[in-house]
């Protein structure tokens, strides 16, 4: 086997893996999930971590 013939299955191997993953990602399986992680952005569980150290933060005199 030539290189040439690893480089042509590397080649086809590496769409075959892209055809997939573009099926898969428009599939109507993998919506419910997507539609879920577009909307963590949205969730308000827990208050920000940074809100409370903001004053002390800015009071570099000390």
């Amino acid at each position: 086997m030539e290189l040439n013939d690893f480089r042509i299955i590397v080649t086809v191997v590496g769409f075959l893996c892209f055809v997939g993953i573009a099926i898969w990602a428009w599939s109507k399986h993998a919506k419910a999930g997507f539609e879920e992680a577009a909307r963590l952005p949205l969730t308000d569980d827990d208050p920000p971590a940074a809100a409370g150290r903001q004053g002390k933060e800015g009071n570099t005199n000390g």
